[in-house]
């Protein structure tokens, strides 16, 4: 804690993050009682600038918090026409019927959206009911008083780069609240050190995580069919790492083009990025985009575990809402209706212990429901697919995960509860177990280079701070993590952030800390658990458009 005096507010709820989790909270906070004072704190520089989703949306969330959207102009523009599901090889592919597809898979009903612009247009029914939403403002320490989470620090600024104060130095305020909702999405800075504190993963199996990478496309409009959704398996990856891709045709002729890699992969020569580029100059897909131009590039993780690895999310004074806690239905890939019913739920039960004089004990209502009502159901039905597909691969899960996921809408499951095991940093094995990968040049049409695509995301952090990217040993990169892993921060960023370079005969390690994308892979794939991830000053980071 700095030992500057900081001013203080008081609120009812403390929200961190104006995504769909924390926005639904005080969107339903204010329905249910007006007089409510809420606040919501937002690290990037406009609401939606750090948002980043696929995004095909199923609207229950949404028809629950606000049933009339339609008629207040919500942007859900482009209802799912069809469904198509590829095997891809190297050279062709293969299409998988829809009829073995159990019933969850199905998109009737859903939108392809901009989630980004989605919370935007929440964050303007948020207002409209008097929520206080203060974009560019990062929440860099919880306070506590006695065991309970009472506030955070937000909106500090002007430390120097060795973490002193400059003249310009300004200490943020405290925002004190009767309960704090953490709504940072996956591996949030806050919500680790919560989890850790008061020990909520023990217990439950560990987190697992994918990183999604996406852009958006222009393309030829005689090539546009707008309401397609497309997966596909297979090529580039094959046995290398389980993943997949997506394209979405939304309206204007644009299509999102995204591909997502499971982050329990073995090989650290495996370089994320560089797969993704490689599936573009897939004879369909290339086909797709040849005379396009893409527009914007983005990057974030993915939870993955599940139901089983959803930690506790209570504690005195705080819960963990959507992402925090991982509520990402994996065969779906769709989380935010989920997250959006996580909001729901920790709004009502805030507002029943603070109407009953309970303000600041644990909200074990929220909790109860989460695990037992709608966003459990979803979960438990898909709770086997994934780690299926790391333990015995990709074809076998797909026969045996879609098998029990048909049994699961009868009630029952033949494989019970599967675990985990590992955590997605003890995953990566020793460099010298496995071969090189060569992976082509970027052609700069169809394919491009980290930094270039980068470029696309409008990233920008004010240079003269701190690194957010926080070593917790300097010498573990170029003592433990080149020898042994050859250094995997090199490939697994897809924003090229870390660089191994040569300086007077010897290697040092460079973090680019401008570069970052704020998509939490290195704190999740790190294999010696060396790198934290922290926030930047307020307003930093990407500036999505509408992803």
């Amino acid at each position: 804690m700095s030992d500057t005096a900081r001013e203080t507010m008081e609120y009812d709820v403390v929200i961190v993050g104006a995504g769909p989790a924390g926005l639904s909270a005080a969107i339903r906070l204010k329905q249910l009682d007006e007089t409510l004072d809420v606040v919501v704190l937002e690290k990037g520089s406009e609401v939606g600038a750090h948002i980043l989703s696929g995004a095909v949306l199923d609207p229950c969330g949404l028809n629950k918090l606000i049933p009339d959207w339609k008629e207040k102009g919500a942007p859900l523009n482009v209802p799912v026409k069809e469904d198509n599901f590829y095997m891809l090889g190297e050279a062709g592919e293969m299409r998988i019927p829809n009829f073995p597809m159990p019933p969850l898979m199905n998109n009737h009903g859903n939108y392809i959206v901009s989630m980004g612009n989605v919370t935007r247009w929440m964050a303007e029914q948020a207002e409209a009911l008097g929520v206080e939403i203060f974009p560019g403002m990062a929440c860099s320490e919880l306070v506590y008083e006695g065991e309970r989470l009472k506030g955070v620090v937000a909106g500090e600024f002007g430390l120097n780069p060795d973490g002193s104060k400059s003249d310009g130095y300004e200490p943020g305020m405290e925002l004190h609240g009767k309960y704090v909702f953490l709504s940072e999405g996956v591996r949030g800075s806050l919500a680790k050190e919560v989890i850790a504190k008061y020990n909520l993963a023990e217990g439950h199996e560990p987190q697992k995580y994918g990183l999604g990478m996406k852009e958006i496309w222009e393309i030829d409009p005689e090539k546009h069919r707008e309401g397609s959704v497309t997966h596909t398996m297979g090529w580039p990856l094959g046995g290398n790492a389980g993943g997949g891709s997506f394209i979405y045709h939304l309206e204007n002729n644009q299509v999102y083009v995204g591909f997502v890699v499971h982050l329990n992969y073995k090989n650290p020569h495996l370089y994320p990025y560089m797969e993704f580029q490689r599936f573009k100059h897939h004879p369909m897909v290339a086909e797709l985009l040849k005379g396009g131009k893409r527009v914007a590039y983005g990057a974030r993780a993915i939870s993955e575990g599940g139901y089983q690895s959803m930690p506790k999310m209570v504690a005195p004074g705080v819960a963990l809402l959507g992402c925090s806690v991982g509520m990402v239905n994996v065969p779906r890939i769709k989380g935010n209706h989920n997250a959006m019913l996580s909001g729901m739920a920790a709004a009502e039960a805030a507002h029943e212990a603070i109407a009953a004089g309970r303000a600041g004990d644990e909200l074990a209502a929220y909790e109860a429901e989460v695990r037992t009502g709608a966003i459990g159901k979803d979960l438990k039905k898909v709770r086997n697919v994934k780690p299926m597909w790391s333990k015995w691969g990709l074809l076998p899960s797909l026969v045996l995960g879609g098998l029990d996921m048909w049994t699961n809408t009868l009630g029952f499951s033949l494989f019970g509860t599967m675990k985990h095991g590992k955590n997605d940093a003890d995953s990566t094995e020793p460099a010298a177990a496995h071969k090189e990968i060569d992976y082509p040049k970027p052609d700069g049409t169809l394919s491009f280079d980290r930094l270039t695509n980068v470029s696309f995301s409008m990233t920008n952090h004010e240079e003269s701070q701190p690194a957010h990217l926080k070593l917790k040993d300097a010498s573990v990169p170029i003592s433990i993590n080149l020898p042994k892993y050859a250094e995997p921060a090199q490939r697994y960023c897809p924003a090229g952030v870390y660089e191994v370079v040569e300086k007077d005969g010897e290697d040092q390690f460079v973090i680019n800390f401008q570069n970052c994308v704020h998509c939490k892979t290195c704190d999740i794939k790190d294999p010696s658990q060396n790198i934290n991830w922290t926030t930047p000053q307020g307003g930093d980071g990407p500036n999505y458009p509408n992803m």
